[in-house]
């Protein structure tokens, strides 16, 4: 799979976790900004998930199992999406606490997608 986006979107998702965490430090509910931010981390995952389908049509296969890796890849789509509807549902700080909560997950996510793909092998 390509590894510059895997690294891509963990980055991504850990600076939305930070950046959510320093709103809820602040006593701040997530804004329309964060939800662009939460945008951006899916339309990225959007493209490792085509791009993971589009390798396993070609007929390529991840270390650890077809079943398990297309399992984590709509995981991992799903995360965001997931948390900025629970954050519009609570409009206090604890909002941002979650947005930034399900970022660290996918960034989580991101590792062992790697994984699985490459065996933790890194190739």
């Amino acid at each position: 799979m390509l590894d510059a986006l895997t690294v891509a979107i963990g980055a991504a998702a850990l600076a939305l976790a930070a950046w959510c965490g320093h709103a809820a430090y602040r006593d701040q509910p997530t804004k329309d900004w964060h939800f662009i931010g939460m945008a951006v981390v899916t339309v990225l995952v959007l493209a490792q998930l085509a791009i993971g389908l589009f390798l396993l049509a070609r007929g390529e296969k991840a270390h650890e199992g077809t079943v398990i890796f297309v399992a984590y890849l709509i995981g991992a789509f799903a995360t965001i999406p997931a948390a900025g509807l629970l954050s519009l549902s609570e409009r206090t700080k604890w909002g941002s606490v979650t947005v930034s909560a399900g970022a660290v997950v996918l960034a989580v996510l991101e590792v062992r997608l790697f994984d699985i793909w490459s065996g933790g092998t890194g190739a």
